[in-house]
């Protein structure tokens, strides 16, 4: 019988998740009028990673809440591109990650928890679970790559149970 790692999820910062992405997020940005005045751009928030043969795709992903503490199923990874998600409410959500490479084992993740309104962008080849709403079902808007491929990977987390606590 395996015990149960307990992974405590700490607030997503742009310095704590650089080696897994992007955070998408307008704070820190600089923003360019448009329209007349009457609306702001913040451009350039995240680094989308397409592949030669590949294009951008956008989609809506609606997620079940889960309730804390969250045991952890499986991660995934996209080996051809990065993935972005953009929440469409305010309800924070959980975000775990592990870096690139073999199959991850749970002593190699990260768990974070979104203030409501950043969005995250996972690097190509980033292990993570997929969406973890908290609050209520959540919309997100998804950016990410649509082409010839297999464009996604899942394994099971080795080495034992793992639940993320806020």
């Amino acid at each position: 019988m395996t015990d149960t790692l307990t992974l405590n999820a700490r607030p997503l910062t742009k310095g704590a998740f650089a080696p897994y992405g992007d955070v998408i997020e307008m704070q820190g940005h600089t923003a360019s009028p448009m329209n007349q005045g009457w609306a702001e751009r913040y451009a350039d928030l995240a680094d989308v990673e397409v592949g030669a043969d590949g294009r951008t795709a956008m989609g809506i992903v609606r997620s079940r809440a889960d309730v804390a503490p969250v045991t952890l199923r499986l991660v995934e990874r996209h080996p051809l591109a990065s993935q972005a998600f953009m929440p469409l409410g305010p309800n924070p959500f959980l975000v775990v990650v592990a870096p690139a490479g073999e199959a991850p084992t749970r002593d190699m993740l990260e768990a974070f928890i979104t203030d409501g309104s950043q969005g995250i962008n996972y690097r190509k080849g980033i292990w993570h679970h997929p969406m973890i709403a908290l609050e209520g079902q959540s919309d997100f808007l998804v950016v990410d790559r649509k082409g010839p491929g297999n464009n996604c990977d899942e394994a099971t987390i080795a080495g034992g149970n793992v639940e993320v606590r806020v």
